[in-house]
């Protein structure tokens, strides 16, 4: 998958060639991904990415998910991707993660925009979820952005690093979707 959203802007496919670049992104804004992100402390080397890669690719090729590199400018800025996509219902959760640096540009409003739109188009899904840490206003800012609807609140629902969150559930039904 490579799609280009527009001239500094391109989302496609994880390869095995691309581990080294999101190691060092994710090394390179280690304290502001781990805020968020549980699997930040065990990303050590780029070996670590590498796998993380494979899991994608094997996950793309059963047909159980999606997952995309984030490019802005030619450069790496984070991921984006649909976690184990139930075909029985119809509906996948949707993750993103973009690197300090990147904030600010719309650039995960425009990824999460198009995957939405692609898994009510194209793979015919009925629902997206989005789940987001409470407290993790610039992560919520994108359901909310998209037209989301605020479904509800799970409390303690998530480790992260030493202690439990509350995750705020955000869904989308393909009835209500209106392309931005």
């Amino acid at each position: 998958m490579r799609i280009e959203l527009d001239a500094d802007l391109t989302l496609k496919s994880l390869e095995p060639k691309d581990a080294e670049a999101l190691f060092l992104l994710t090394d390179s804004c280690r304290e502001y991904l781990r805020e968020w992100l549980p699997w930040v402390d065990a990303t050590q080397h780029s070996d670590h990415s590498r796998g993380f890669i494979q899991h994608c690719q094997n996950q793309e090729a059963s047909n159980h998910g999606i997952t995309a590199g984030i490019w802005f400018k030619d450069e790496f800025a984070g991921c984006v991707g649909f976690h184990p996509i139930s075909w029985a219902n119809h509906s996948a959760s949707l993750g993103y993660w973009l690197g300090e640096g990147f904030q600010g540009h719309g650039i995960m409003t425009r990824a999460c925009q198009w995957l939405v739109d692609y898994s009510f188009n194209d793979l015919g899904l009925n629902r997206v979820e989005i789940r987001c840490g409470e407290t993790n206003f610039k992560s919520r800012a994108i359901p909310e952005k998209l037209g989301f609807t605020r479904e509800g609140q799970i409390r303690d629902a998530a480790w992260l690093n030493d202690h439990y969150i509350d995750l705020i559930v955000y869904g989308m039904l393909k009835r209500e979707w209106r392309r931005g």
